[in-house]
């Protein structure tokens, strides 16, 4: 049975709105900030284990996200690690990591895990976008979005639905969504 009500994991209040915006009306959110460490590991390994710390912290069904951003350039780098890098670099220096490379290619991902509580396994839901990145444009106030180029635009230069409908989080919301539908 789909739940109807779900506490999302994140202290980031941006990912807190989208995620609200594009499951309004499939189930009820509730937010809770929890200091979760992360593995090292994929993007699945970090998100599976971030699921189920969070279950068992919560004592109940959860909702947690793993974002990544992946250069070909540097065989995928920096990943789930990307927040590392967002953090010592800033939005508007993104680019300079691939400077020494031809190839700016870059892919977004987004993984979802949905756990009913202690005990049960995570079920994932992913999306993905491909990009490339670029030096900054449009406002800094989430993440790399002003990095991250789709089409021409950057994610940050495009309005939050046009964003919401290729994004790789829309992506994999579509996903949750699908299967929130099915456990009616």
């Amino acid at each position: 049975m789909a739940p109807k009500e779900l506490n999302f994991i994140t202290g980031n209040k941006n990912k807190l709105i989208e995620v609200q915006a594009i499951l309004e009306g499939i189930v009820e959110l509730k937010s809770q900030s929890l200091d979760l460490d992360e593995i090292q590991g994929t993007v699945e390994e970090v998100t599976i284990d971030k699921c189920k710390r969070a279950a068992e912290s919560v004592q109940g069904p959860v909702l947690v996200e793993d974002t990544c951003l992946c250069f070909k350039a540097m065989n995928d780098l920096p990943g789930p690690y990307v927040k590392y890098f967002l953090l010592a670099l800033g939005s508007e220096d993104m680019h300079k990591m691939l400077a020494g490379f031809e190839d700016k290619s870059a892919q977004a991902v987004c993984t979802f895990a949905y756990s009913e509580g202690p005990g049960h396994k995570p079920i994932l839901f992913q999306g993905r976008t491909d990009g490339k990145l670029v030096p900054s444009r449009g406002p800094t106030v989430f993440g790399w979005d002003s990095s991250f180029e789709y089409e021409g635009k950057t994610y940050a230069e495009m309005t939050k639905a046009e964003k919401n409908k290729i994004s790789h989080r829309g992506k994999a919301l579509e996903k949750l969504k699908e299967w929130l539908a099915q456990e009616v």
